[in-house]
């Protein structure tokens, strides 16, 4: 099933030049025909310091509620979330019954946009793989680890697809089932890339948001063949109710992987269309917690996704088991992104990277962001005050 996937960015680390797109189907070629300007220049960048500043041609409107930084924005509470989110609200009206195999399966891949960003210097001795430091330093890119298929059944599984319309089409991403803070047992939760959510850089959020946990869990569409929607979807189809993604992706997400890219995470709650009374982490049997601040030097991180573009198809829950990751930085003041090999494709945007935490339980550290042209690794957010803080919002409102 094809997807859509977003841009690229050259990227140079560690002296070599790497093309660098988001792995997943953000959105519909060209990014909904966006021709607003790129990011400002760097003295006035939102996260050198100073105030906070937007792209020429955006509305003001995007500033309403805002703190005057974005250091600023890892002190709000519950009510300064709940103010900004009032005003950039989603609305998602989802048809019944309208996604069905066809409507799953007609999102095409975007061409790749020209790259927009470098990330910062490599240090000129690299720190060790997984150092703790944050320095806003990038290390060389990690060697290329191959994606391995999840054994079916998918079933008891956190993994699952979103899908998304969008201005120019359709499209779709990989997501996980997290619990939630508020309701032990009984989450709505799901995580996901911002950018399979939302346009960024001024734009709006995307309709007919669904999550379908376990798909394709019997295979019944793997190799080329069709399938109900039943064995597509065995779990329902679960329709997203509230959406949060990071302001800075709203204010700054664009084409290709920058500095929004360290801030490029989602978080939905979900209903099952067909209400069955059961919450999803109780009909999926799984969910896992995020674990915020994780260790960057004691982290061993394998990461799950959906990929679509060759070799792939889009019907294979894959994983790769990258270990420890290296760092990727656009903007030194921003937590540096963590960085795995992997060579999985477009559509593993949004997929959950997990680790174990020193209790033995699985936990979400990260999600797909962005991924080399090549396909030899994949980079992700670091999840620190700003997703808690999200998460938090989220999981209060109901």
């Amino acid at each position: 099933m094809p997807t859509i996937h977003r841009s690229l960015a050259a990227v140079a680390v560690a002296g070599a030049l790497l093309a660098v797109s988001a792995c997943g189907p953000d959105g519909p070629a060209g990014d909904g025909g966006s021709t607003v300007a790129g990011p400002p220049p760097a003295s006035d960048s939102p996260s050198s310091g100073g105030r906070i500043t937007l792209p020429s041609g955006l509305p003001t409107s995007l500033l309403e509620g805002l703190p005057k930084t974005w250091d600023d924005l890892k002190k709000w509470r519950f009510e300064d979330w709940d103010s900004w989110a009032s005003k950039h609200v989603f609305n998602n009206p989802v048809v019944k019954d309208f996604w069905d195999p066809d409507t799953m399966g007609d999102s095409k891949p975007a061409d790749p946009a020209p790259p927009s960003a470098k990330p910062a210097p490599a240090t000129p001795t690299p720190t060790a793989a997984g150092s703790a430091a944050d320095d806003g330093a990038t290390d060389p890119e990690p060697p290329v680890v191959k994606a391995v298929p999840v054994p079916r059944p998918y079933l008891q599984q956190p993994s699952g697809k979103v899908f998304f319309s969008a201005k120019g089409g359709r499209g779709n991403c990989s997501a996980t089932v997290i619990t939630d803070p508020q309701h032990p047992g009984r989450s709505n939760l799901v995580w996901t890339a911002g950018h399979c959510v939302h346009e960024g850089k001024g734009g709006t959020f995307y309709k007919d948001l669904v999550f379908v946990p376990a798909y394709n869990n019997s295979g019944a569409s793997s190799g080329g063949k069709r399938a109900p929607l039943s064995e597509l979807a065995p779990l329902g189809t679960w329709w997203a109710d509230q959406v949060t993604t990071s302001p800075q992706w709203m204010v700054e997400g664009g084409g290709s992987g920058d500095a929004a890219n360290q801030y490029d995470f989602a978080v939905m709650r979900v209903h099952n269309q067909n209400d069955t009374g059961k919450s999803l982490e109780e009909t999926v049997g799984s969910a896992v917690p995020v674990w915020f601040d994780a260790p960057r030097d004691k982290l061993d991180v394998w990461a799950a996704g959906y990929p679509l573009v060759k070799p792939f198809d889009g019907q294979e829950l894959y994983k790769c088991v990258g270990g420890r990751p290296t760092r990727l930085s656009f903007d030194a003041k921003r937590p540096t992104m963590l960085t795995i090999g992997c060579d999985m494709t477009q559509g593993a945007s949004g997929g959950g990277w997990f680790a174990t935490m020193p209790d033995g339980k699985t936990a979400l550290v990260s999600n797909t962001s962005i991924g080399t042209q090549g396909h030899t690794s994949l980079s992700g957010p670091y999840l620190e005050t700003v997703a808690r803080n999200a998460l938090d919002w989220i999981s209060r409102k109901q």
